[in-house]
């Protein structure tokens, strides 16, 4: 072996340790890879991209996923009769536009672990349900009293708050409904139930109480189990999804009062209106923001040492909800 054929390697080494002890720090590896290249390029040594990095293409993974979901969704609540009205009702919120996250945390746990799409679509349907059960709820008029959700009016709003509640129940049922289906999938009747306990337990009291961590988390959990994953790896998700669901409800505060409502697709400002206690307001916008870049390092953290290809969703994931502007 030649001496720049020595060198290219023992530089390939030096890179791939260097990117495992600065994990936390993305700056600084940045620079690391771009120095790599420029002296890679200098000897006139070809890039090694399988080597040393992996092209991701999370916008056109969240296209995919977001059809195939919604394609699930839509066919999960056909309009017919019985009880025609509160299919429309749940129809008019499920299918709206919401950005369905937590189906593709669902769907990327699964795959992680070596399960399918296919196999995991029931639950992911099942977490959007809930979700889109809690956001019926909470605009109610005993509740938060919303009138905006998702670009347009409540579900209250569109129907009555007696269609809206009776919709909320639907959806509940529905999910417990879709998951149970997981079982003609091959899924055993074991992780079914774990992953039923789990969801059920995130909009329970202890759920209410914990708030979008619990509920994130069972979600990535719900994924992981009818995937396959073992014990070891349904834990180190669950630490993720709990970092997640935490970045996300500062993300949701900060957002409340630095957009507007046509921004949000909701009503701006009313949790100041309502003097609830947020990130914000405890700790002002500017450490609320570098609070959550920490949670995403850290939830990144626990993803270390699975499949570089198949931890790109969640990674790009966690980025994305750090990032996003409504």
């Amino acid at each position: 072996m030649g001496n720049r054929e020595t060198l290219a390697y023992t530089l390939i080494w030096i890179f791939l340790y260097l990117k495992s002890l600065f994990w936390r720090f993305r700056p600084r590896y940045t620079v690391v890879k771009s120095v790599f290249f420029r002296l890679a390029h200098h000897l006139n040594i070809p890039r090694l991209a399988a080597v040393t990095s992996y092209n991701f293409d999370f916008k056109l993974y969240m296209v995919n996923k977001v059809a195939s979901v919604n394609k699930a969704l839509d066919e999960a609540v056909p309009l017919r009769e019985p009880a025609l009205k509160i299919r429309e009702s749940m129809r008019y919120t499920l299918l709206s536009s919401g950005k369905r996250v937590r189906p593709m945390l669902c769907l990327a746990a699964c795959e992680l672990v070596g399960g399918q799409e296919s196999t995991a679509m029931p639950a992911a349907c099942a977490v959007e349900m809930l979700h889109v059960s809690s956001l019926i709820q909470d605009d109610l008029p005993c509740m938060d009293n919303d009138d905006l959700r998702r670009g347009k009016p409540s579900n209250h709003k569109a129907f009555s708050e007696g269609i809206a509640v009776l919709t909320a129940d639907a959806l509940i049922a529905l999910a417990v409904t879709k998951m149970a289906a997981s079982i003609s999938l091959g899924v055993s009747s074991e992780r079914v139930l774990r992953a039923v306990m789990e969801m059920t337990r995130a909009v329970g009291t202890e759920g209410l109480i914990a708030g979008q961590a619990a509920d994130i988390a069972a979600e990535v959990v719900a994924g992981a189990l009818v995937g396959g994953g073992s014990d070891e790896e349904i834990e180190r998700l669950r630490k993720y999804a709990r970092c997640i669901g935490l970045l996300f409800q500062v993300v949701d505060d900060v957002l409340d009062v630095t957009k507007s409502s046509e921004e949000l697709g909701k009503t701006a400002g009313k949790d100041l209106v309502a003097r609830k206690l947020t990130y914000p307001s405890l700790m002002g916008v500017e450490k609320s923001n570098e609070y959550a870049k920490k949670l995403n390092v850290q939830a990144r953290e626990h993803l270390q040492g699975f499949d570089s290809h198949k931890v790109a969703p969640l990674l790009s994931l966690a980025d994305y909800i750090v990032n996003r502007q409504n």
